[in-house]
């Protein structure tokens, strides 16, 4: 990797602690984009500043909710997130929040701590509700940090939950964090309200109610896992162990580097642990003939990427596999559960949920709107195109309301093992049933102006009839599935569609199109889209 994109650690954590933010400079302040709030300390938009009002804005809202269980707090591997930790714990301790952390302070993955706020709240029962805070910026560069809250259902909190955090904490940060009740991190861990727990033996042993484990164990595949450095990174080992897995899982890279100088440069030349990404994938991918099956995880383990001899599916293929496969394979789940995707996932979804008989919930770009469907089983699956999924146990309880990397590994093998046939073959079947499907998204530039334009759309704006030579069918700006406003605008032919909306966190559009013909058409319906999102913002 060239020298100028390998992170200056002790300026990256100096800055978290030396820089404040603007309170009048909004750019600045504490903004949670799709479930949490993201920034760089050397941006002044992710220091201790921030993460202090977040936590005493988060002490105050559970007290609110009436929520006086303990608060589980998980941090990935990202070099912001340990200080962030520390933060967290300082100032929760001394507002009296009774906080569990994970035994040596070990990397905890963003559905773990899913996983066991569930456990607490729906299976043991536990008379006083639990919530959970994660600390990670997903697969975001390593000088980003980020910080986000799961309320007792276990998921993203809700948009009006963030709400009230992001701004109560930035009426914290007007007001003065000094002003915030903290004790010191080496006494605040003494407390008699911090407690230290293993995260990782519940949340493995439990992995058989969710997979079969058994065709996993007999399976005789080589399997390859790189954690990317991850969060996940002790898991694979302590799988192998707890099932006794008769051809080892092999981890590839068993490294943690907070400069994450070993990624290969994504399509920009930033550092992303983008495990959807042919470019971020390239190490694995070069090892796909070695393995008949791999895979590789974001910094927080709630992202999958597959790997096959065939190469690195696309996240959209491999879902509309893993949904074909669950509602034909857990016989445990209602004939009523539902398939759950975004709006700007692939339509190949679509007709796998026809076809194999069930009904399609089209929601919002962000996992928070599968929350309650697979919190209550009425969801047998929510997946997003970002490579983020989860589904229910074999007996249709809840797993996860958070997406699940580590399930989405394993279900690999378990689809391979069972079917004889590897993910990108199962794809194949699909495209030779369905045909193919042209998709990409493209990212481009956006003022806030414009950004607040697109997402206060409404169908009428758009004046076009046809979309690439084909009469427009449906202007939708607020998703199929649930009602909610999707943010922004999808526009759909009978022969492709392309959906516009803001990013949460970067001033850019993104812009979503997909074929039913050709890659050229697939190309005539981006340049369309350009311009008609041109036209009306």
């Amino acid at each position: 990797m060239e020298k100028k994109n390998v992170v200056n650690l002790p300026s990256l954590i100096s800055d978290y602690y030396t820089l404040a933010p603007d309170p009048e400079n909004k750019v600045q302040g504490v903004a949670f984009g799709t479930s949490g709030h993201r920034g760089s300390s050397k941006l002044h938009s992710f220091n201790d500043t921030h993460i202090a009002a977040i936590a005493k804005a988060v002490a105050e809202y559970r007290k609110t909710e009436g929520v006086t269980g303990p608060l589980y707090i998980g941090a990935d591997t990202h070099a912001l997130s340990e200080p962030a930790l520390r933060t967290c714990v300082e100032v929760l301790a001394a507002n009296d929040v009774e906080i569990i952390l994970q035994d040596e302070f070990k990397p905890v993955p963003t559905p773990v701590v899913s996983r066991i706020i569930l456990a607490h709240n729906y299976e043991r029962k536990e008379a006083k509700k639990a919530d959970g805070i994660v600390i990670t910026p997903s697969h975001n560069p390593p000088t980003d940090g980020g910080i986000k809250y799961d309320p007792t259902t276990g998921g993203p909190a809700s948009a009006e939950t963030t709400k009230i955090i992001q701004n109560r904490a930035n009426e914290l940060i007007k007001e003065g964090v000094e002003k915030i009740k903290r004790i010191p991190f080496e006494r605040a861990i003494k407390l008699d309200n911090v407690h230290f727990m293993d995260y990782m033996k519940p949340y493995v042993d439990a992995l058989a109610r969710v997979i079969d484990m058994d065709a996993v164990i007999n399976s005789g595949l080589n399997v390859g896992a790189d954690p990317l450095g991850g969060s996940g990174i002790f898991y694979w080992d302590l799988i192998n162990e707890t099932y006794k897995i008769k051809n080892p899982i092999k981890v590839v890279n068993p490294n943690i580097d907070y400069t994450f100088s070993f990624m290969p440069p994504d399509h920009d030349g930033k550092i992303r642990m983008d495990c959807s990404s042919p470019f971020a994938m390239a190490n694995l991918i070069a090892l796909k003939d070695k393995y008949d099956i791999a895979f590789g995880n974001d910094t927080d383990y709630d992202r999958h990427g597959i790997v096959t001899p065939q190469g690195l599916m696309n996240p959209n293929h491999y879902l509309a596999v893993a949904i074909r496969y669950l509602f034909t394979h857990r016989d445990g789940w209602s004939k009523d559960a539902m398939v759950g995707k975004t709006l700007v996932s692939s339509s190949l979804i679509d007709k796998v949920a026809a076809d194999i008989g069930r009904k399609l919930c089209e929601v919002p770009v962000g996992f928070k709107w599968f929350v309650d469907g697979l919190f209550d089983g009425s969801m047998g699956f929510g997946g997003e195109e970002s490579a983020g999924a989860s589904f229910l146990c074999k007996d249709a309880s809840v797993w996860t309301t958070d997406k699940d990397g580590i399930i989405m590994d394993l279900l690999a093998i378990e689809i391979t093992a069972k079917t004889g046939k590897n993910p990108s073959e199962h794809h194949k079947e699909l495209t030779d049933k369905f045909g193919t499907f042209y998709y990409a998204r493209k990212d481009t530039p956006a003022t806030p102006e414009q950004k607040s334009a697109l997402g206060k759309l409404s169908p009428e704006n758009l004046k076009a009839d046809t979309l690439a030579g084909a009469p427009i069918t449906g202007k939708f700006t607020k998703a199929p599935g649930n009602g909610a406003s999707i943010g922004g605008l999808k526009v759909v032919t009978d022969k492709g569609w392309f959906a516009a909306r803001p990013s949460g966190t970067e001033d850019m559009c993104k812009v979503y199109a997909e074929s039913f013909v050709s890659e050229d058409h697939l190309k005539q319906i981006q340049k369309e889209a350009q311009d008609i999102v041109a036209s009306v913002v």
